[in-house]
């Protein structure tokens, strides 16, 4: 077989604040593959279908001699996806299933030497891929794990949740009225735009807050913690608002003494092996079923990963951030 385009998403350049569409991320068409005679050594190839756009993309985009998780300038970004295995020399690894992981190339076809934190994945049959990168993926599993682990929520307690909602009183914020609505539709007792709104008058009126759940840190942090109950929980899951560049002090850090807070870091791979079955066993039956409801910001293209990532940054998405690369 003559060999194909394999297009692919390289990080190109280290973006000052906002990762730059074209800059920062530049789409690649000028490797080939061919899918029949590519060396596998012992791996399996993976035709790419869908690809999550994440917060902690931004992350990644540091310089070369930044440690951690950084990506590597030329070479393809990656993050969870979704491939089907069109070639197989790993016993484990069957033609024709698909595989689900946080180490998926951002480009059509990916040759992985082993599955490493990936899995071999069945679909429920009523829900999509797309699905797999949301809430029935690594988003959904972190909040999934995080809750049962930290958040030790009471009947009649005070939640607030910065981008969602849960259980108990549920105070939920997002950056745009859509997501606003969402958040109401699928049951948030109180929801706001944090960008209209401020936030501190919310929390003075529905709190104290006893179980804060945190994607965004700076001010809404520091706003929590001024608002806390004795003894709150607090579920700290990123801090989107300092990723790009601007980073706003916490002033209110001698509350957290005060009011015995209790703060939990959570990284899902950590708590994931003691509830993976769990949530498999019932996360994606409840989201076929529209007991657990979920929404998504699909995007068509390999092309259009740069703009989805700055969208995710900027807040611009509507929902969870997939890019469909191809169908089955």
């Amino acid at each position: 077989m003559a060999p194909i385009q394999n297009a692919r998403v390289l990080f190109n350049s280290v973006p000052e604040n906002y990762p730059i569409p074209g800059e920062t991320t530049v789409y690649d068409t000028t490797q080939t593959i061919d899918l029949e005679a590519v060396p596998l050594n012992g791996g399996f190839l993976i035709k790419t279908l869908v690809l999550s756009v994440d917060p902690y993309f931004r992350g990644r985009m540091r310089k070369p001699e930044k440690k951690s998780y950084a990506v590597r300038l030329n070479l393809s970004i990656y993050g969870h996806g979704v491939g089907l295995v069109l070639r197989s020399e790993n016993p484990a690894v069957e033609v024709g299933k698909h595989v689900y992981g946080p180490n998926i190339l951002h480009q059509e076809y990916v040759v992985l030497k082993e599955l490493g934190p990936a899995t071999v994945l069945e679909k429920h049959p009523k829900l999509p891929w797309t699905a797999y990168l949301g809430a029935a993926g690594m988003p959904g599993q972190t909040a999934f794990v995080g809750w049962k682990e930290y958040s030790d929520a009471k009947p009649g307690e005070v939640a607030f949740v910065t981008t969602g909602a849960g259980w108990t009183k549920v105070i939920a914020s997002a950056g745009s009225e859509e997501k606003v609505k969402f958040m109401q539709s699928i049951g948030a007792d109180v929801a706001f735009n944090y960008k209209t709104t401020d936030t501190r008058e919310v929390l003075a009126k529905e709190g104290p807050i006893d179980i804060f759940w945190d994607n965004v840190g700076g001010d809404i942090l520091d706003a929590a913690i001024e608002h806390a109950a004795i003894n709150a929980r607090f579920l700290e899951c990123g801090s989107i608002s300092g990723y790009n560049g601007a980073h706003t002090p916490i002033k209110n850090m001698s509350m957290v003494v005060g009011k015995t807070l209790h703060i939990h870091g959570i990284l899902v791979f950590r708590l994931l092996p003691k509830y993976y079955k769990e949530f498999y066993d019932t996360i994606p039956a409840k989201l076929a079923s529209g007991e657990l409801k979920y929404s998504e910001d699909v995007t068509k293209g390999l092309d259009k990963v740069g703009d989805v990532i700055l969208a995710v940054q900027k807040g611009t998405n509507k929902a969870k951030a997939v890019v469909v690369v191809a169908e089955e």
